[in-house]
């Protein structure tokens, strides 16, 4: 007979258990600025476990694979590497070290780095232009002159870089360094709001994620009159549609595909696909449906989730969620009285009484799992004092949210990002650090919870745990 140590591992934790009975407690405060919805996000109906893939990482913020059939997994850490985990293993040499190509990171608390990382679709097919190309997002220090879309400041922080790099020849668990070729290269006012995210379409072409320029309400040096997310006469606060093998762009590095929706007004930028975003800081293409879903980070109130369609104006900063914004005060209305027709409404959202910054991740595909399938799994990074830890399903038809049980741990980390594999299944990235410094990121897989071999029974402050021969084991909670 196993200890009530170990007992303890094996069963789901008496406060998760009680956590998923029970209702969910309603917040039934009128509405007000930092509380505009009326129900709070409960647990659900949906558990799983998670397994630790890889730890002694810095700040992972998106796992992805390489399409070749090889079960690599390839791993974006903000300091500037790109890990490698083969056969089960992270491996200690980079697959690419950018770092030296970096500003230098607040170990702290920053939000730049290295935030994107995209394996072309042509990949692992000889003889295609994408044969053996990857692509990244990196925050580098200003050159001056030299970028291809700026806003008028009077000082920039740094600029955001796109580049293109190939596989080495010889080795294909090393990137070749001198094939660097850069695509694109952003000025940015501020230091916050970056974006980041790379992601091929199934239409194979390359989006890139911008925010708005940092700051706050999407106002101040850099933002104009009116703000970058409602200016699409420039990139910031935008989702990018480009093809990297293409060349009809200003600086001759990358096509503007030829549908895209501004490119016919020579005041707008063609590269734009969508705009009037704050921060995407993740979005992802659905394998089934092709569908584009993208998690806005909020300012002061309310985080979302969008579909993403073609065009499409998503009403930052004249709207935060479904909400009446105002700039000058960092406050939202439900008075939309003066708001522009055609503004998107997100499809999900929760306000700061759930959580303080999205972290978007994908829609379940995969097999492990059968109750998330088609749910859109993401979580909640947390606040400046602590981490969230809180992973939620959303049901992008129904509008609605619930929190995911984790049966086997407390996910006491900062959640910086997401994966999925080739298979569909998902992982979940983060540190016990809020900032790029230290050694404790880490990567879980998501995993179906292990069946409890005995029945249980709620009793005073306890478990009753019952073997099929009769009674087992009380645990106290």
């Amino acid at each position: 007979m196993q200890s009530r140590h170990s007992l303890t591992k094996l069963f789901l934790p008496c406060a998760v258990l009680l956590a998923g009975i029970a209702d969910a407690k309603a917040d039934t405060s009128p509405f007000d600025p930092y509380n505009p919805f009326p129900e709070a996000i409960g647990k659900g109906s949906i558990h799983v476990n998670l397994q630790q893939v890889a730890s002694g990482l810095t700040a992972p913020n998106l796992l992805t694979h390489a399409g070749d059939g090889s079960d690599r997994l390839f791993v974006a850490d903000q300091k500037g590497t790109v890990r490698m985990i083969k056969n089960g293993a992270l491996q200690d040499d980079p697959f690419l070290d950018l770092s030296s190509h970096m500003v230098t990171l607040n170990p702290n608390y920053d939000e730049r780095g290295l935030l994107g990382l995209a394996f072309h679709p042509d990949y692992a097919t000889q003889g295609s232009a994408g044969f053996g190309k990857i692509y990244t997002y990196t925050s580098e220090p200003r050159i001056a002159g030299a970028a291809d879309f700026t806003v008028p400041s009077t000082a920039y922080n740094h600029q955001s870089v796109v580049t293109e790099w190939q596989v080495d020849a010889l080795n294909p668990d090393i990137i070749n360094t001198s094939s660097r070729r850069e695509l694109m290269r952003i000025d940015q006012p501020q230091s916050n709001h970056n974006g980041g995210m790379l992601a091929f379409g199934p239409d194979t072409q390359l989006y890139i994620s911008l925010g708005d320029g940092g700051a706050g309400n999407d106002v101040g040096n850099g933002h104009g009159t009116q703000g970058n997310g409602q200016n699409a006469g420039n990139v910031l606060g935008s989702i990018l549609r480009i093809d990297p093998n293409g060349s009809n762009s200003a600086n001759g590095k990358y096509g503007i595909p030829s549908d895209n929706p501004l490119i016919s007004d020579p005041s707008k930028a063609g590269e734009i696909f969508a705009y009037g975003l704050r921060n995407t800081w993740r979005f992802s293409f659905d394998t089934q449906n092709g569908q584009l879903v993208a998690a806005d980070v909020g300012q002061n109130s309310v985080e979302e989730v969008n579909i993403i369609s073609v065009g499409g104006n998503y009403g930052w900063n004249l709207k935060e969620g479904q909400f009446k914004f105002d700039p000058a005060s960092g406050l939202v209305s439900d008075d939309l009285a003066g708001l522009p027709s055609g503004l998107v409404d997100p499809v999900l959202q929760y306000d700061h009484t759930e959580g303080f910054s999205i972290t978007g991740g994908f829609v379940y595909r995969g097999s492990d799992i059968p109750g998330l399938e088609g749910k859109y799994v993401f979580g909640d990074w947390g606040s400046f004092g602590f981490p969230s830890g809180r992973l939620f399903a959303g049901d992008l038809t129904k509008g609605t949210i619930e929190e995911l049980n984790i049966g086997n741990m407390d996910l006491s980390m900062w959640i910086l990002g997401f994966g999925q594999d080739a298979a569909g299944e998902l992982y979940v990235l983060g540190s016990s650090q809020r900032g790029p410094g230290g050694a404790t990121g880490q990567i879980f897989k998501f995993a179906a919870p292990v069946p409890l071999p005995s029945a249980f029974w709620l009793f005073g402050s306890g478990l009753l745990l019952f073997s099929r021969r009769g009674f087992f084991r009380k645990i106290s909670c």
